[in-house]
């Protein structure tokens, strides 16, 4: 994959704790993007004040936003990460980031599986079927 196609994706992301970057970037999918990020909602205005200067400070030396699966993490714990991944070299943050994209992509995809069949029964809890 091309530099440019995970930038391509990347741009399609709110950025961590910004409430505007969430309802600018996600107007038709708004519950999702919001629910990825519930936890923000709890922050303290520090953390948010320091996830908004990690943003423009990650943002400014890798050249797109800081990319990570938020589901099921506290705004203090992405606020650890992008501290702590913001030392990283280009080429390692950029897989960094990449795998956080494909957490993210398959959480989705999970989601709208969930909300499309939500009666369906997963070939696991079915011993009489195989996976394929």
């Amino acid at each position: 994959m091309a530099v440019s196609d995970y930038m391509q994706a990347f741009d399609g992301h709110p950025k961590i704790g910004d409430p505007e970057s969430l309802k600018e970037k996600y107007r038709g999918t708004h519950a999702m993007a919001t629910d990825e990020q519930s936890a923000v909602k709890l922050a303290t205005d520090q953390v948010l004040a320091e996830l908004a200067q990690y943003n423009a400070r990650y943002e400014k030396k890798f050249g797109y936003i800081f990319i990570v699966c938020a589901t099921g993490k506290s705004a203090a714990e992405m606020l650890a990460l992008i501290r702590s991944r913001i030392k990283n070299a280009p080429a390692e943050e950029l897989n960094h980031a990449a795998r956080e994209q494909a957490k993210i992509t398959a959480v989705r995809i999970s989601k709208l599986f969930a909300d499309t069949f939500p009666h369906s029964t997963s070939l696991k809890s079915r011993p009489d079927k195989q996976a394929i």
